[in-house]
């Protein structure tokens, strides 16, 4: 991979993608610090991506002292939410450690774990976050359900570039302390759909990679990163209009492509 790259095979793959009538926003940084970006200033539904400025604002308490990951939250029974994850079909009673909650959050994208992880650390408080991290479009608008929003709510909004400049500060240990960094890149490599960026690498005996999957309708999205022996390749890429196989093969395809730039 070149400090300056030629995208033309990632262009490629994405005009083949929206001949479909899919909708794709594409944001990626070369280890060399390229970009390549393709509608990367349009909002998209974010989905479950969203869940990866949720962790920045919870290390960034535990940064302050106001939070620890060994703290715990008791599950209640109106915690109990639709969509991904294994904590709604659970009793409630039990009594999760804030790591707990985080690892739930971002490898399986749990959502009642993350909808505890928001009343702890505060919608507003996520959402100031992102605006000092130059994110002045995208936005958490409401909690996780396994739907789109509602007509009296906001959207979750995703701008792939802004999303590809939080992973961007996550790798280079600025999105809070370096220590924090460092454990949620172990986080976002917890990721257990290897369908989406993962798609063409191998564990354990290929490179190390991490994402954040989101999914809804309609929506196939994966943020996150693959560590080149040159350095990081991050990537930000959001599907509309497809189906979730499909979608899938498109991000896989995508990333594959980047990597050989």
């Amino acid at each position: 991979m070149s400090d300056s790259p030629n995208w033309s095979d990632v262009e490629d793959v994405i005009a083949r993608a929206e001949a479909t009538g899919a909708i794709l926003g594409v944001a990626i940084s070369s280890p060399g610090g390229a970009r390549f970006s393709h509608h990367g200033g349009r909002g998209f539904a974010a989905a479950s991506t969203v869940k990866i400025a949720i962790m920045i604002e919870l290390f960034r308490q535990i940064d302050a002292g106001r939070l620890s990951l060994e703290q715990h939250r008791l599950y209640r029974a109106e915690d109990k939410t639709n969509g991904s994850g294994v904590i709604m079909h659970l009793r409630p009673g039990l009594n999760f450690t804030l790591y707990d909650l985080a690892y739930l959050m971002m490898s399986i994208s749990d959502n009642a774990a993350t909808n505890m992880l928001i009343d702890l650390v505060g919608m507003e408080a996520v959402n100031a976050t992102m605006r000092a991290m130059g994110m002045v479009k995208s936005v958490l608008g409401h909690k996780m359900a396994g739907r789109p929003a509602l007509a009296c709510e906001i959207e979750n909004w995703a701008v792939p570039d802004e999303y590809l400049a939080m992973m961007s500060l996550i790798l280079a240990g600025e999105a809070a302390s370096a220590e924090s960094c460092a454990q949620m890149v172990a986080l976002l490599e917890t990721q257990q759909n290897n369908r989406r960026i993962g798609r063409f690498l191998k564990r354990p005996e290929g490179p190390r990679w991490g994402s954040k999957t989101g999914s809804l309708p309609g929506v196939v999205n994966d943020v996150g990163f693959v560590m080149t022996e040159a350095g990081p390749l991050c990537l930000a890429v959001f599907c509309e209009g497809v189906e979730a196989l499909a979608g899938e093969e498109m991000i896989g395809l995508i990333a594959q492509a980047a990597l050989r730039v």
